[in-house]
């Protein structure tokens, strides 16, 4: 994710981390998470509208086409389809497990964040 992010940014990844903190990083990992970005989703954007041209213009028993079935990655990735999960959601942004809070039958979870220097 660090080499990811900075290639959005324009800086070099030491440069990166040198500058920002971890809480900072761990809400750019939770927005990637909702909104992914980088070369492989722009590769997808451009699949989706091959796969719509091949789509309308194939035979009747020809089955569909998939935005992969256009990309050349020498590998077939996993497309995750929906939004991520609030359990996915909490152990990504606060390291928190909700399905073994909800175990040990905790009803509530107070995060507390780091203080500086500490």
């Amino acid at each position: 994710m660090w080499f990811r992010l900075a290639l959005k940014l324009g800086c070099t990844v030491r440069e990166l981390q040198a500058r920002m903190s971890s809480a900072e990083f761990g809400e750019w990992v939770a927005f990637y998470s909702i909104e992914p970005f980088g070369d492989h989703i722009e590769d997808l954007r451009t699949g989706t509208l091959a796969a719509l041209i091949a789509n309308v213009n194939r035979a009747k028993d020809t089955p569909p086409y998939k935005p992969t079935d256009f990309i050349d990655w020498g590998y077939k990735p996993e497309v995750k389809s929906g939004p991520p999960s609030a359990e996915a959601m909490a152990i990504t942004v606060f390291g928190v497990n909700l399905a073994e809070a909800k175990a040990k039958g905790k009803r509530k979870l107070v995060i507390k964040r780091p203080t500086r220097g500490a």
